[in-house]
């Protein structure tokens, strides 16, 4: 049964509204902390360092426009009032002195308003201030180790747990810190390059063999942050999730407590989970 063209249109028309809906509103599908359908922003930010990178991606965009916009202007000028049947004697000028003084001089200072924001937010990613917790994160195939030196050194196993949500991003055992605390994430790396990444909190830094990299993080809400490994590292590269609970520093406290006798023995899993993907 053929389709007139009058509901054909209707029906494009429903599922372009519908795509906008769902592109325009991912945000009110989005829980804190993990990515939602449709996504077409940043992730919600839960620290300081985010925010920054928030605001900077904002003004760039919004920079990048202006300047996108501006040079349309000047193609639909040159092409309505210069061409041939509008403008048949053409101008011979060949220099401009302020022209050519402005078109150097206002690319500089666009230059200099970007670098500025940029080194003040490198610096205050890459300014580790003094640390509240300190956790070393260790990237293997295809899971995460975390230890906690400063809490009766203890270290676990994270592994993907197919049984849980968020698909792909939910794990055995949680990174768990606690809220409003600077935390200090030294990685590195087993057996190939890792890259531990957390989009809520804006982190993302490589986990080499052999070396010790550190970045860090202040979460200022409470809830599951959610990230994975960002550096192919292998087959399973994609089942390689990394969740991170932040609580009250009464329940951080309640969780060493129990996290001590849980994983006292020491003994830290060599191979990838039996239960995780292997295909």
């Amino acid at each position: 049964m053929r389709m007139s063209m009058g509901r054909m249109g209707r029906h494009l028309l429903g599922l372009a509204v519908a795509g906008l809906t769902l592109a325009t509103g991912g945000a009110a599908f989005a829980e804190l902390g993990q990515p939602a359908p449709w996504e077409w922003h940043l992730q919600e930010s839960a620290t300081p360092v985010m925010d920054n990178i928030v605001w900077f991606h904002n003004f760039l965009f919004v920079l990048i426009a202006v300047i996108t916009l501006f040079v349309l202007a000047l193609l639909v000028t040159v092409v309505i009032k210069f061409n041939a049947r509008a403008n048949p004697v053409p101008s011979r000028t060949t220099h401009n002195t302020l022209i050519e003084v402005v078109w150097t001089l206002v690319p500089v200072l666009i230059l200099v308003g970007i670098a500025v924001p940029s080194f003040r937010l490198l610096f205050l990613q890459l300014d580790v201030p003094k640390a509240d917790l300190t956790i070393k994160a260790t990237g293997k195939q295809w899971y995460w180790s975390y230890a906690y030196p400063d809490n009766g050194k203890f270290e676990f196993d994270s592994l993907l747990a197919q049984d849980k949500q968020p698909r792909l991003l939910g794990v055995d055992n949680e990174m768990v810190v606690p809220v409003n605390k600077v935390i200090r994430v030294q990685t590195t790396g087993a057996d190939v390059i890792h890259s531990f990444a957390v989009p809520a909190f804006g982190v993302k830094i490589d986990a080499i063999p052999g070396r010790l990299n550190e970045t860090w993080f202040k979460a200022t809400r409470t809830g599951m942050y959610y990230g994975q490994c960002s550096e192919l590292c292998g087959k399973d590269h994609a089942f390689m999730p990394i969740a991170v609970r932040v609580v009250s520093d009464q329940e951080f406290a309640s969780w060493v407590e129990s996290a001590k006798k849980k994983f006292a023995s020491g003994g830290t899993s060599t191979y990838a989970s039996a239960a995780g993907p292997t295909q």
